[in-house]
Parts: structure tokens; sequence; C-alpha cells
């Protein structure tokens, strides 16, 4: 696992377009959150233990802000040829067995990835009703215990967003593992 921290975001960019297949075969595009005061754009996988320790408090993230408005979406843009637990079917049971609240799409080309120029497992985004990046950086102060996390960070910034405030401005980056890209890319 080679360990991958995010560099800062570009705030203010806006939403990279996307078009992908959730891991049920449902089709999701950018455009099918525009009603929606905030995205939050998930980077995971199935294998990486970063996103595996994270992994049921960004669930429980999108079950608390999904009410409020927010859209989440994750994406898997790892190669599973190398990596069969980011298989879409491997990604779907995991899904399923988690009872995600949110699409998980596959980036199959892993076009998307780079178009948001995302590095890492976890690597997470939050955008405002105009798209427009506002947080980029780590989901709290203490990614392998969630007992000692004292700063939801992704939480502040999402909340922020929805109340259509200012996110603060100090962003930690996430760290994560590296996107596992295709052979010869």
């Amino acid at each position: 696992m080679a360990l991958t921290y995010t560099p800062a975001g570009a705030m203010g960019s806006p939403c990279p377009d996307f078009h992908l297949t959730s891991v049920d075969g449902k089709p999701f595009a950018l455009k099918d959150f525009a009603d929606r005061p905030a995205l939050v754009v998930l980077f995971i996988c199935g294998h990486c233990p970063y996103v595996q320790a994270v992994e049921q408090r960004l669930i429980d993230l999108a079950a608390e802000f999904q009410p409020q408005g927010a859209a989440v979406v994750g994406i898997c843009s790892n190669d599973p040829a190398d990596y069969p637990e980011d298989s879409p079917a491997r990604l779907l049971k995991r899904w399923q067995e988690k009872h995600y609240t949110f699409p998980y799409l596959i980036d199959e080309t892993q076009a998307v990835a780079k178009a948001f120029g995302a590095v890492c497992t976890p690597d997470l985004y939050v955008y405002d009703s105009s798209r427009k990046l506002r947080y980029r950086g780590r989901l709290d102060d203490s990614w392998r215990d969630p007992a000692k996390v004292q700063k939801r960070e992704l939480a502040q910034a999402l909340s922020a967003v929805l109340k259509n405030q200012a996110v603060e401005s100090l962003q930690n980056p996430a760290m994560g593992c590296s996107i596992k890209w295709k052979t010869g890319d």
C-alpha cells in the first residue's frame, strides 16, 4: 500500500462532469444531483485499509446529511484486474451488506478520477449548489479510531455549505492508498 496525501483543493473550481454506472447497474450523471444544495464526492474502494477504517463513518455521514438535502456519491476508480476487491461485483456485495444510502459508481476508464485530480482512497470533495469546490480534505482527525475523533472536518464543511456559510480555509489533506491506475496510464 502506497500512502498518498491529497493536494490542496482549488477552491471555487467547478465540479467535473461525469456519467457513470452504479454497482447496481443504474446510470448517474452530475446533472442528476442539480437540485441538491450540496454534493459530496467520495473516491473510495473496497480493498484500502484507510477506506475500510472510515467506511461506516462515511455511510453515517451520508445518512445524517442526505435528509438535509446533501447528495452523496461514491466512486471507485481502481483497476480491478490487480485489485479484485474493487471489482463491480465485489463492490455491489459490500454496498448491499453495509447498507450504503448513496450510489456507488464505477469509473472503469479512470477518466473521472483524472478529471477530479483524485489521487487516493479516500479522496473527499464537497461542492456547493453552484457545484463549486468548497472542501477537499480528510473526513476527521482520527482516521484509525472513531472513538478518538475530536473534529469532524468534512461534516463541518458540509454543514457550512448547506447553511450558505463560509467553510474553514485550513483544510487538512486526506490520506490513503494511491488510486490503482491501469497499466500504461
